[in-house]
């Protein structure tokens, strides 16, 4: 049996979720153009907290949506900061050069009570 590990509270008070669904999901060439301009976008975004990139996990169970390709969580101390990144130049460019790699994006937004 593990250890009890102790848990650490996310910083930031808004969460930002988004899953992307790649038009191409096994082109390998869209693959890495989608991670180049995400991994660009967010190193040089100023609003972002913490970021986290990744792909569905090998989880099966009837409740897990893993359909999508890639996803994005980005938290922000506030929604007025959201806001701003959601207009911030670097946000916009990733947006110009990720849309036509994709065919769906949903977001789920949350905020700390």
């Amino acid at each position: 049996m593990k250890a009890a590990v102790n848990s650490k509270k996310i910083k930031g008070n808004f969460i930002h979720m988004v899953f992307f669904w790649l038009k191409n999901p096994e082109n390998q060439n869209d693959r890495m153009s989608f991670e180049k301009a995400l991994n660009k976008f967010i190193s040089s975004n100023p609003q972002v907290v913490c970021s986290h990139i990744g792909q569905p996990a090998a989880t099966d169970r009837p409740v897990i949506d893993n359909s999508y390709t890639y996803s994005l969580v980005v938290t922000f101390p506030d929604i007025e900061t959201h806001d701003a990144y959601q207009v911030d130049p670097t946000h916009l460019l990733f947006i110009e050069q990720g849309k036509a790699l994709w065919e769906k994006v949903v977001i789920y937004d949350s905020v700390t009570n």
